[in-house]
């Protein structure tokens, strides 16, 4: 069994009266790629938020690397985890590759400049997501799905072991979608990542964990928590899953 890398323990959330999870444990090892999946409002956002402590949970512990999140100061947690958020914004006039070496300063004492090792690992990764025709626009002037790509390779600059993901693949066409995912799962980090598009899910993720009304009601290898009844009954949607070997592929609706 791989190490444990992060574990919800009894983690629950409540915003104002209304209660987003209620006693969740979840446990994730070491190169795991986690798809947590579920109905608007299911809770996932706030399970994120309480694992990458952006946000801390009302009731129970979340543990990185056996350490309360909570003791972990801020500059170490960013040289271990990595977290992006749904529908971030900027009103800063960042270029593309300004926001990508803002990756790297967990590396750097405050105020200590960047160097070839931050330019070059910005250079492969703005490479790699296809985003070198990018490197001097600025958010700003960027399309919803070009600053995405921005944002998760911002990210993966960071060199965590350890990212949190929100969506990632919003806003982006199919090609990215796939180019996306393709690429966080080639990095062999840990990998905890909040989807909409079960299909995707099916194909990069390891295991599945499905919430609804702020509990998990299935947590296991995707295939198993990804079948016809279980999806139809959460997401209340006719389901037929198809068989193509390596994966499975899921036809909703009619």
């Amino acid at each position: 069994m791989a190490a444990e890398r992060l574990r919800a323990t009894s983690v629950g959330v409540r915003h104002a009266d209304v209660t987003a999870l209620a006693d969740v444990d979840l446990r994730v090892h070491d190169g795991e790629v986690v798809g947590l999946v579920g109905p608007n409002g299911s809770g996932k956002t706030s399970l994120l938020r309480a694992l990458g402590g952006i946000a801390a949970p009302t009731s129970g512990e979340v543990l990185l690397d056996g350490r309360p999140l909570t003791s972990v100061d801020a500059r170490t947690r960013a040289r271990v985890l990595a977290y992006v958020g749904q529908d971030e914004h900027s009103e800063m006039p960042f270029t593309a590759r300004e926001v990508l070496l803002l990756g790297r300063s967990s590396r750097h004492r405050d105020w200590e400049g960047f160097d070839g090792d931050d330019r070059a690992v910005v250079d492969d990764l703005l490479a790699d997501l296809d985003l070198a025709h990018l490197a001097r626009r600025t958010l700003d002037r960027m399309s919803g799905g070009e600053r995405q790509r921005v944002l998760i390779a911002r990210a993966l600059a960071q060199q965590t072991s350890v990212i949190l993901l929100d969506e990632p693949t919003n806003h982006l066409d199919v090609r990215y979608q796939h180019h996306v995912m393709e690429t966080l799962v080639s990095r062999g980090a840990t990998t905890v990542v909040v989807l909409h598009d079960l299909n995707l899910a099916a194909a990069y993720c390891d295991r599945v964990v499905m919430l609804d009304g702020g509990s998990v009601v299935a947590d296991g290898p995707t295939r198993d928590v990804l079948e016809a009844q279980s999806v139809a009954d959460v997401y209340r949607v006719r389901t037929r899953v198809i068989d193509l070997g390596e994966r499975s592929h899921l036809v909703l609706g009619r």
